[in-house]
């Protein structure tokens, strides 16, 4: 089962594969499906 991440703006719960976007620089793009709320350079552990 994949994890559930939660927008922080409309609280809608969607599956981590569907709302991460992976980008060339090792960091991760969020984007919610339902109000389009937006987090860009999210760092990893390898980021």
């Amino acid at each position: 089962m994949n994890p559930l991440v939660i927008c922080p703006t409309c609280q809608k719960q969607e599956p981590i594969h569907d709302v991460l976007t992976a980008q060339s620089n090792q960091n991760v793009i969020y984007t919610c499906n339902q109000c389009h709320h937006t987090v860009r350079n999210i760092e990893t552990s390898k980021g």
